[in-house]
């Protein structure tokens, strides 16, 4: 399984065929040129600010929507059947491209610079907008819901559109949700001109750091990290007992260090992996299960896990770098269960390893590809000496620019490295001058060199193709942020969000009283038992809006409104973060629209819904875990009252409960499993990951039987007859 480089065009392909946020519309090349243009500059935007100093915050996030919500509409077409096709150009589609659509995005454009071009009288006006402020805010909310629409959709939009329905109209509702009601100039004055809405805090955390984290994984890719990861695990993993299996765990959790999407890791991933689990002798749907399953993990694997990490940042007001502490033994767990099932199911079935002749030499690999590793060790560097996450974006940028040129032109190399000596020396003489120096020497060598590859490819065109790329793919997350925008700020306008969460917790308040009346007290208080029901609630609505809704959008609504429920009942904020955020992740392997699940079954030629089964029980752990941590809140570290000894004993036994419970799925651990061991492990492990140390002794004593079973019948060399 010596895998080739990694064809950047036929990913794009792959990606654009399962990802509606990357389904571009051809152009013609005239036109095509305008938009790469355009596309580069919001990069360049965007990586010149991360590096010397953000604009004043309305005026930073105002030219980031005016970029996204124009582009969207030159991008992505009106419908998605035109998306296949180009438009002959002529006086009705400039360019090739719909008169309407020109003039969205110039109305989108206006739009979205008005709010920031007033904002010296802003004080004044908020609470009594002027007749032109309202057509601004008006024209603001109508082109972003049509860009939304185009890019990710119709379910925000939608839910945007109900919600402000409500706003306007809520004096007609019975009960608890019922508010006095606002007129149109009230809702857009709040939704448009204050920062509780369209360019709230959502907005502000794209801008700020998610565009800056995708273009440092689409840079990062074309260098070839990607390539490293994906060898390196084969070389490590692709020899043993389902190789090609273990290869797609280990290569996801590594490339998901560097892409926070779902579908670009199974893609990518996938590419490689699911043909050499076929060949190898995995049913289809078994192979685009386990790469679905394990590239779902990359979205909460650190340090890269897409928008929701960042947006952590400003809702519970902490340090990146806490935020990825506290992930690391969440990510763990997934990934931990999913090798043990894939293990099982090998054994069980008898699937080899790939042949070592076949397998890339480890030495080998870290010859060729090492340099690609220095942009990411650099981001860390950074991130972890106590800078702001944008700012190790924008070193992390520069390293893979700098690694793109040098690592493939021995002479570029010796003039990067005397331009890098002269920066640093002008940093000593002149302090702050340092950064200028390396960007303007960068930029110097890259004109002054024809720089072409060993192919001949053009380095310069190929690294400015990433930077458009990069925007292209960070284009459809803004939007949905902005829409976000709208749902916020209808929540914190009608306070509904305290309002759902008083009924959801009194609704689980009296499924715990009657649930309670027939477990015993020992093992369940009401107060556990409310918080449990809660938490179910939550997780399944998750899982319903991530259905239509991006993972990003889905932890958004989701906190606005269920995390108020949760701090009710006494759960930590950054607890009832990383629960929601999960149960967002979970549905892309959720049928029945499992999108990451999907992507991998028509990758593998498999039944898509049957995918989706698969993946969901291989993806078990990930739908456990966070139960785990809303009961034992030392597993993320971060949290308040953490001591080792709580950390250990859950880690251990949650641990543990996942690799019984692999067992039981599986029906296979030394040999393979009548019913009963099945249905007693399956016990065992659910005990065995409680949060309780009375909880998992029990398991433990539950697992004793079929656990000597299991032993003697390897012993005696016996297989028990398996069930059905």
């Amino acid at each position: 399984m010596k895998t080739e480089a990694l064809d950047p065009n036929a990913i794009q392909k792959l990606e654009e065929e399962f990802d509606s946020e990357v389904r571009f519309r051809p152009l013609i090349p005239s036109t095509a040129w305008l938009v790469a243009g355009l596309l580069f500059a919001l990069s360049i935007f965007h990586y010149y600010t991360a590096g010397f100093g953000l604009l004043r915050e309305a005026t930073h996030r105002g030219i980031h929507m005016a970029f996204v919500l124009g582009l969207i509409f030159l991008v992505f077409p009106l419908l998605k059947r035109d998306s296949h096709s180009e438009t002959e150009a002529g006086l009705m589609a400039p360019g090739g491209i719909a008169l309407y659509d020109w003039l969205l995005a110039a109305a989108a454009v206006v739009a979205s610079l008005y709010m920031p071009w007033i904002y010296d009288d802003l004080a004044f006006r908020v609470g009594n907008p002027d007749p032109l402020d309202v057509v601004m805010a008006t024209i603001a909310i109508v082109v972003l819901l049509e860009a939304t629409r185009r890019s990710v959709g119709w379910p925000l939009p939608v839910i945007a559109i109900g919600l402000m329905v409500y706003a306007m109209y809520g004096q007609s509702l019975p009960g608890i949700l019922a508010h006095p009601g606002n007129s149109w100039k009230a809702v857009v004055n709040h939704l448009y001109m204050t920062s509780n809405g369209i360019y709230g805090i959502a907005l502000g955390v794209v801008a700020t750091y998610v565009f800056h984290y995708v273009l440092f994984g689409v840079l990062a890719t074309r260098i070839g990290l990607g390539r490293l990861f994906i060898d390196l695990a084969t070389a490590l993993a692709g020899r043993y007992s389902g190789g090609p299996a273990k290869v797609s765990i280990f290569g996801s959790a590594m490339f998901g260090m560097i892409s926070g999407s779902s579908i670009a890791n199974t893609v990518t991933v996938g590419s490689l992996t699911i043909p050499a689990m076929v060949r190898l002798g995995y049913p289809r749907h078994t192979a685009a299960a386990i790469e679905s399953t394990a590239s779902t993990g990359g979205q909460i694997t650190p340090p890269i896990m897409g928008a929701a990490a960042f947006l952590m940042i400003e809702f519970l007001n902490l340090p990146y770098q806490s935020i990825v502490l506290a992930a690391i033994v969440p990510a763990f767990m997934h990934f931990f269960g999913v090798f043990w099932q894939v293990h099982f199911e090998a054994k069980k079935n008898g699937l080899q390893g790939i042949p070592v002749a076949d397998l890339p030499k480890a030495r080998e690999v870290l010859a060729r590809d090492w340099p690609a590793a220095i942009p990411l060790v650099v981001l860390l560097m950074v991130l972890f000496s106590g800078f702001t996450p944008y700012l190790a974006a924008f070193w992390g940028i520069t390293a893979c620019i700098l690694v793109g040129f040098t690592r493939r032109n021995p002479v570029v190399a010796v003039t990067f490295l005397a331009v890098m000596i002269a920066a640093i020396a002008a940093g000593l003489l002149y302090e702050g001058w340092a950064t200028v120096a390396i960007v303007i020497g960068v930029a110097a060598v890259c004109a002054a060199f024809s720089i072409r590859d060993a192919e001949g490819k053009l380095l310069t065109a190929e690294m400015v193709d990433a930077f458009v790329v990069g925007a292209k793919y960070a284009i459809a997350v803004g939007a949905a942020a902005a829409t976000v925008g709208i749902i916020v700020g209808v929540v914190t306008l009608t306070g509904v969000g305290f309002k759902i969460s008083n009924i959801v917790t009194s609704f689980a308040a009296q499924l715990a009283g009657y649930t309670g009346a027939i477990l015993p007290v020992w093992a369940f208080d009401a107060k556990a038992l409310t918080l449990f029901f809660t938490l179910v609630m939550t997780a399944i609505v998750c899982i319903l809006l991530g259905c239509g809704v991006p993972t990003t959008a889905n932890y958004i609504i989701m906190v606005t409104v269920a995390a108020p429920s949760l701090a009710l009942l006494g759960v930590e904020p950054i607890v009832a973060h990383f629960f929601v955020f999960y149960y967002g992740v979970l549905a892309d392997i959720t049928p029945p629209v499992a999108l990451a699940a999907y992507a991998a079954a028509s990758m593998a030629g498999a039944d898509p819904f049957k995918t989706g089964n698969t993946a969901f029980r291989l993806g078990l752990a990930k739908a456990l875990v966070p139960f785990v941590f809303a009961y034992g809140p030392a597993m993320l570290i971060v949290t308040k009252g953490f001591t080792w000894t709580d950390f250990i004993i859950i880690t251990a036994t949650c641990a543990l409960g996942v690799f019984v419970l692999a067992a039981a799925l599986t029906g296979y651990a030394l040999v393979r499993m009548p019913r009963w061991q099945r249905l007693s492990l399956a016990a065992s492990g659910l005990l065995l990951m409680a949060p309780n140390l009375t909880a998992s002794l029990v398991g433990i004593a539950i697992a004793i039987p079929a656990a000597v079973a299991q032993w003697t019948a390897t012993r005696k060399g016996t297989q028990p007859a398996t069930s059905p």
